[in-house]
């Protein structure tokens, strides 16, 4: 895969989880949501994008395994 195929990846990544933290914050800020649920949101975010991307790294190691 070409170094600029796997920035831009990084950046769609990146921009999303950024994204998805700002709502959570404004979600904060507009009285939606308390702090210990906007705090759980944060966590509960950070949590999918670590577990997806070690899912994501298991699959690449054992694809280049077979």
């Amino acid at each position: 895969m070409q170094d600029n195929a796997k920035l831009k990846r990084l950046a769609a990544a990146a921009s999303s989880f950024t994204g998805f933290a700002v709502l959570i914050f404004l979600l904060l800020v507009w009285h939606v949501v308390t702090v210990q649920i906007a705090l759980l949101m944060l966590v509960a975010l950070v949590g999918l994008y670590l577990g997806f991307g070690v899912l994501i790294a298991v699959y690449r190691f054992v694809s280049r395994l077979d």
